[in-house]
Order: structure tokens, then C-alpha cells, then sequence
């Protein structure tokens, strides 16, 4: 069962050694025949910013979880999806747009294997199936699009190669 509430606070958030705070996220990924021809498809979440564009779901990774719990409760709290949490993207040092301070960024792919009807931000929040081409365009930060070209590239997401879910 899933709390449909999102954490909140900071009191149990990590810190790396320089004193950036800790992210982690996920770039959630399904198999299915897309328009233009590839099999790879990514879900994306709109910005609690209105008007601030796309991206894909992250948030604070705290004390008391694992760096993978962390990136599957990000997931599920804002974008509503559960799999597995699978191969580390990349690890990015980035400013924050909201305010001058520095983060140290954590991503990794996301097999979807469920959807949810309700999430904690399901009514903040909008999410969108799309292409990897069609992310990358939409996504508003420069290092969750070098996340996703990383997933494209990797062994285990072969965008050619692999079976399709037909939806």
C-alpha cells in the first residue's frame, strides 16, 4: 500500500560532503510501437512551477532509505508509477532554478511494470507517455537529458531490438 501523501520536510534529508543536497530520481521507461519508429517509450511529469515545462520525477533521498527507495518513492509520489528500479543513469552536481543553491543529482531507469489511478501528487501534477526524441525536447533540465540519452545508449535499452507492448 501506498501513502497517498508525499513526504514532507527536510530533518531526515542527506547532504553530501561538500554540503550539496542529496536528489535521486528515475526516468520511467515502457516498451511500446511509437509513431516514429521506435519501441522506447518515457514518462515525463509536469513541474510543480506552472509554466516551467517538463521533467522527469525526483526528489530528496533521506536518511532513513536506500538510494533505490529513495528513486521508487520519488517516482511513486509524483508521477504515480511503480517497477524496478534498475541501472544508475549518472550522477550530475546542477544549480537549482528555483534558488542559488547546488545539488548533487542521482537518476536511474525505471522499468514501469504498474500504473496508478490515485498518487500523492496526482492533482499537481500532470504526466505524459512520450518518445525519448519527444522528451528530450520537452524536458526543462540539461542533466535529466543527459540521463536520458544515457538510458537510450545502454545495454539493457536496446530502442531497435526489443519486443513492444501494443497499447
Amino acid at each position: 500500500m501506498v501513502a497517498l501523501v508525499s513526504r514532507s520536510g527536510r530533518h531526515l534529508q542527506r547532504y553530501n560532503n561538500i554540503g550539496r543536497r542529496q536528489v535521486v530520481g528515475c526516468i520511467p521507461y515502457r516498451y511500446k510501437k511509437m509513431e516514429d519508429g521506435s519501441n522506447l517509450e518515457v514518462l515525463v511529469i509536469s513541474s510543480q512551477r506552472k509554466g516551467k515545462g517538463m521533467l522527469f520525477p525526483k526528489g530528496g533521498w533521506e536518511a532513513d532509505e536506500s538510494i533505490h527507495e529513495a528513486a521508487l518513492r520519488e517516482t511513486i509520489e509524483e508521477a504515480g508509477v511503480k517497477g524496478n528500479v534498475e541501472e544508475k543513469l549518472g550522477q550530475w552536481s546542477f544549480k537549482s532554478k528555483g534558488n542559488d543553491a547546488f545539488y548533487e543529482g542521482h537518476m536511474f531507469a525505471l522499468y514501469v511494470k504498474e500504473q496508478m489511478e490515485l498518487w500523492p501528487e496526482k492533482h499537481i501534477r500532470q504526466r505524459v507517455w512520450m518518445s525519448a526524441t519527444e522528451a528530450k525536447e520537452a524536458c526543462q533540465h540539461w542533466w535529466m537529458r543527459e540521463a536520458l540519452d544515457r538510458l537510450k545508449i545502454t545495454g539493457f535499452v536496446v530502442e531497435l531490438s526489443v519486443p513492444f507492448i501494443a497499447n
